[in-house]
């Protein structure tokens, strides 16, 4: 007879080769899935169907949005180094101002010794000051000595939220648009693209990042469908800051004139100057 330690060895051996050709088996039909074409799809007619209206003229409630404070004034504070501008937050700010009623400042933190002048007027002159109570909504930027920027609004006991890409996130869903997953996924995945490749990679992936956006931007007239979103306007702003402007190819050079024919970049431009 055959040893009882021996046979179970054997049995066991067995039952190890069986889920292993199982595990095979399973690899081997994720690999089919991969390979076929209709698994790497186009998601270009699924963007084009989003039903977005234009930014100038989609109202929305920023009460319903920020929370209703006993009808108090809403306010944005961030704090961001003058040795980077977050250029793509001024352009933000200016988009906000052609929707809202809003009370704009500059300051100067005691961490920072001096700042340019242009910086400290990048928000223009407020001419006609009214009350603090007709405004829609405060946007306040403090020069400060900081790693990243930094954003805060009314709600004392919120955590700050963290880095420009981020900041433009928020400030853009003010404007109360809304997307399908598939368009959100693509506007998220553009706008860490800018932040973390084309202004903070090396050459060779800036270079990656330009073909990739000259190869979308073939497509359709924005970076994400036929809309500005916050994508385009982090991208062009990380394309002036990183002075990749001038190699970029001619789809990337056709939708940089289109982001510069709307006036909120063209005032973010002065300051470039």
């Amino acid at each position: 007879d055959a040893d009882p330690s021996l046979q179970a060895l054997e049995s066991r051996q067995e039952e190890i080769l069986k889920r292993l050709y199982e595990l095979k088996s399973a690899v081997d039909g994720l690999s089919k899935m991969i390979q076929t074409p209709d698994a790497d799809f186009d998601v270009t007619n699924i963007i084009q169907t989003d039903a977005c209206s234009p930014l100038r003229t989609n109202g929305a409630d920023l009460d319903l949005m920020l929370g209703k404070d006993y009808g108090a004034l809403k306010d944005i504070v961030i704090n961001a180094n003058p040795s980077l501008p977050p250029l793509s937050l001024l352009v933000l700010h200016s988009l906000l101002c052609e929707r809202y009623k809003i009370l704009s400042a500059v300051h100067t933190h005691s961490s920072v010794k001096s700042v340019p002048e242009n910086l400290l007027k990048c928000f223009g002159e407020q001419t006609k000051k009214q009350p603090r109570h007709k405004y829609q909504l405060g946007f306040t930027l403090i020069w400060k000595d900081v790693p990243k920027p930094q954003m805060k609004f009314s709600i004392q006991t919120m955590c700050p939220i963290e880095g420009e890409g981020n900041i433009a996130r928020f400030l853009f869903s003010l404007f109360g648009q809304k997307y399908s997953a598939v368009t959100t996924t693509l506007i998220d995945s553009w706008v860490d693209i800018a932040i973390f490749q084309l202004k903070g990679g090396s050459s060779k992936e800036k270079g990656a990042v330009l073909r990739s956006m000259n190869a979308a931007l073939g497509k359709t007239s924005w970076l994400v469908g036929n809309e500005l979103t916050v994508a385009d306007i982090v991208a062009w702003c990380a394309l002036q800051q990183t002075r990749s402007a001038n190699a970029a190819p001619a789809n990337v050079q056709k939708w940089m004139k289109s982001c510069e024919n709307l006036a909120p970049f063209s005032s973010v431009m002065k300051l470039l100057k």
